[in-house]
């Protein structure tokens, strides 16, 4: 039921998103024809918004955000709870706490799990969440007021970030605030070398759902005190050691780390109150392994060295014909990532991960986004070289940017809206208004590049997924 890759003509090609969209197209006036309906469904695309609702709500009650979807097989279920067993058996089956100081001491059924258990337990091969998944307001809402237990910091990497541990054996990553929302990356600072920003985890993790998406794992931005949620539960005495009083009062800490771990670069509360995000984490790597994958698109890393990519303008060629990217979707999971990466002017995607379990037939995880947001008054050509290179697009995609870039649905009134939800917008909006109008100017650009993939070829070819 799959066309041949090679059979079609075509340097664009557009993957459907869902085994119900599998109808195949060509001919020229084919993607023109396609933004007015959705697969078999004639849905037009520009519908006016509903008298009262939102431009948010509107686009989540949209067609192309409730595509018909196929059961999820037993396999297909990343974690598994086991069956229900005799009652003499029972204690075999349920969580039951430690009752360490501080944790509640509780024991967990399918009925009272935590919204952190619940989430782990509903990631797919296809996706972290459903689009309507309702356990992901009181999972956002939890890491934003559940007390703090434990703070200890995270090995790895390159800058600072804790695991916050909860009453209730929730875990989230935290990462700092480091500089102010309007102030934009230095223009003589190396992407590799610049900060990153608590805003921009936030944002990304809204943005990717606007998207449809669903790769990013929930954030949410939490005012913390420094000195009774950090400092006097850390178990870290290393981190523990790093604090201090600045000479205008506030409490201060650096960590340890490879880049900005030191008293020039501290994270201050004002005093004690700080700005952060907090991610939850995925389930451990003992009960799911993640493979992590080098990008073929990656970066020198050198302030001198050019890499493959940026000389060879046939370099996709080379990758379609390397596995896993030569058969499958995985050339147009990882498109899609590059157009989040663009529209957010994130240059630091070195690496990206799989769960291993899924094999290669499974969605891209869109981790660690902190250097995304840096600058709104440039944008990042070489983010969407991918794009430009191998022309190719899911379909799904394709119809949703083309839906985002219309007046009752667009993306920095989305944007906006969405990011209005998170706690600290009462603090400040998450993005300033030059951001937002950035996302508008990027996607304009997507879809100019895909138009001229289109216009470089005399017809259109679709393969089902």
């Amino acid at each position: 039921n799959t066309l041949s890759l090679s059979s079609l003509p075509l340097s664009i090609r557009l993957v459907a998103y869902a085994p119900s969209l599998q109808d195949n197209l060509s001919g020229k006036n084919a993607l023109l024809n396609m933004a007015a309906k959705v697969g078999r469904h004639g849905v037009s695309m520009a519908g006016p918004v509903e008298s009262g609702r939102s431009k948010l709500e509107a686009l989540f009650s949209h067609p192309l955000y409730n595509i018909p979807s196929p059961p999820v097989s037993e396999e297909d279920w990343l974690l598994k709870v086991k069956p229900k067993v005799k009652v003499s058996e029972r204690s075999s089956q349920i969580w039951v706490s430690d009752n360490q100081d501080g944790y509640e001491d509780t024991q967990w059924t399918g009925d009272n799990q935590p919204p952190w258990l619940r989430f782990h337990l509903n990631i797919s091969r296809w996706q972290l969440y459903a689009p309507h998944d309702p356990n992901i307001e009181p999972l956002l809402q939890q890491l934003a007021t559940h007390r703090v237990v434990s703070a200890v910091q995270k090995s790895g990497g390159t800058q600072l970030k804790l695991v916050m541990t909860f009453p209730n054996y929730g875990q989230a990553m935290l990462k700092p605030m480091k500089q102010e929302r309007d102030e934009e990356t230095n223009y003589n600072l190396y992407y590799f070398s610049d900060f990153e920003r608590h805003n921009a985890e936030i944002a990304a993790f809204h943005l990717d759902r606007i998207l449809g998406y669903r790769r990013i794992p929930p954030v949410v931005g939490r005012l913390v005190d420094v000195v009774k949620e950090i400092k006097d539960v850390t178990t870290d005495r290393k981190l523990a050691r790093t604090f201090f009083t600045s000479p205008v009062g506030n409490v201060c800490f650096y960590g340890l780390c490879s880049y900005y771990c030191s008293t020039e670069h501290a994270v201050c509360g004002r005093p004690t109150a700080l700005e952060v995000s907090l991610a939850v984490m995925l389930p451990d790597l003992s009960l799911a392994t993640r493979r992590t994958w080098r990008s073929p698109w990656r970066r020198s890393y050198s302030r001198s060295k050019l890499a493959k990519w940026e000389t060879d303008p046939d370099y996709c060629s080379a990758v379609k014909k390397t596995p896993p990217y030569d058969k499958g979707t995985r050339l147009v999971d990882f498109i899609d990532m590059v157009i989040l990466d663009f529209l957010m002017s994130n240059m630091d995607r070195h690496h990206y991960e799989t769960f291993e379990k899924f094999g290669n037939n499974t969605f891209l995880l869109h981790l660690d986004n902190g250097r995304a947001f840096g600058r709104h008054s440039k944008d990042e050509p070489s983010i969407l070289v991918p794009l430009e290179q191998c022309c190719r697009i899911r379909r799904s995609t394709w119809l949703r940017l083309r839906l985002l870039s219309q007046a009752q649905y667009q993306l920095s009134d989305v944007m906006r809206e969405s990011l209005s939800h998170d706690p600290l917008a009462s603090v400040a909006p998450l993005l300033s208004e030059p951001h937002l109008a950035a996302l508008d100017r990027r996607l304009a650009t997507v879809l100019q590049t895909v138009s001229r993939c289109q216009e470089r070829q005399t017809g259109v070819g679709l393969v089902p997924q």
